[in-house]
C-alpha cells in the first residue's frame, strides 16, 4: 500500500553572512574573515585591533574621530592613547602594531640594503619617518661592502645640540664593529632644510668617526616626502656621486 503524501520539506535555510550579522559579538572579526584585512575599512581593522564587539568598534571611532585618520592614531604615543579612554593593554597593542608593521616591511623589502648614493638611504625612509610627529634619530650601521647590517633609533623628542652625544650614536656601530654609519633625522615640520644644529652635530660626528676608523657616509634629513643629504651640500668634504 502507498503511504500518503506527507507536507513538502522545507528547504534548509541558507545561513547569513558574517559580515551581515551587525552588532554580533564577532562583528569586526568575522568581516576580516571573510573579505581579508585589505577589503575592511579603517574602523574595522582597528576594531578588530582593540577587541571585539561593539564596545571596541565604538572605541575605534572615537580614536578616529580624536586623531583625524588611521594613520595618525597609531602613531600616537600610548599616553595619548590612555588619554583617549583606551586600556593600557589596548594602548600598547596599538603602538606594537605599528613597529611589527615596520620590521615586517624592512625584513621584506631591505634584504639586503645596498648604499652607495644617499638616495639609495634615503628613499626606504622616506616615507615612514617623513609622517613622524616627533624627531627621532636613527642611526644605519654598514659594513665594508656598503651593507646596511643594522639599523638604531637612538633619540626621540626634540633634537638639540645639547640633547645629541656622539658616543650614542656610535655606540652600537663601536659594539657591532661596523665599517661605517649613516645617521638620518626627521623634521617634523615637513621642510628638510638642515639647520645651523644640524650642520654643527654633523661635523662633529664626522670628526668623530674619523677617531674611532668608523667612517660617517652621509647626515639625511628627511622631511614631508622630501629629504637632504648633507653630504651633497658639501657638509663632510666628500662626493655625492657615489659612496666609497
Amino acid at each position: 500500500m502507498t503511504e500518503p503524501l506527507g507536507p513538502p520539506a522545507t528547504p534548509t535555510p541558507i545561513p547569513l553572512r558574517p559580515a551581515a550579522r551587525r552588532g554580533s559579538r564577532t562583528d569586526a572579526a568575522g568581516r576580516l574573515e571573510q573579505l581579508g584585512p585589505e577589503a575592511c575599512d579603517d574602523e574595522t581593522l582597528l576594531a578588530a585591533l582593540l577587541g571585539d564587539g561593539a564596545a571596541a568598534r565604538r572605541a575605534a571611532r572615537r580614536l578616529l574621530d580624536r586623531f583625524g585618520s588611521l594613520d595618525r592614531t597609531v602613531r600616537a604615543h600610548p599616553v595619548e592613547l590612555r588619554i583617549a579612554g583606551l586600556g593600557a593593554g589596548a594602548a600598547l597593542r596599538v603602538t606594537s602594531s605599528v613597529e611589527i608593521g615596520r620590521r615586517v616591511a624592512w625584513a621584506s623589502v631591505h634584504e639586503p640594503w645596498l648604499v652607495r648614493t644617499p638616495a639609495d638611504a634615503a628613499e626606504p625612509l622616506v616615507d615612514a619617518m617623513g609622517s613622524l610627529e616627533r624627531e627621532e634619530l636613527r642611526v644605519l650601521l654598514l659594513d665594508t661592502k656598503n651593507v646596511v647590517v643594522g639599523r638604531r633609533t637612538v633619540y626621540r623628542g626634540n633634537l638639540t645640540g645639547s640633547s645629541v652625544r656622539v658616543g650614542e650614536v656610535y655606540r652600537d656601530a663601536v659594539r657591532a664593529c661596523a665599517a661605517a654609519v649613516l645617521v638620518v633625522h626627521n623634521h617634523p615640520s615637513g621642510d628638510p632644510t638642515p639647520s645651523g644644529e644640524d650642520l654643527r652635530i654633523t661635523a662633529e660626528l664626522s670628526e668623530a668617526g674619523r677617531l674611532l676608523d668608523i667612517e660617517l657616509l652621509d647626515h639625511l634629513v628627511i622631511g614631508r616626502g622630501r629629504w637632504t643629504s648633507l653630504r651633497s651640500l658639501g657638509a663632510l668634504d666628500q662626493s655625492a656621486s657615489t659612496m666609497r
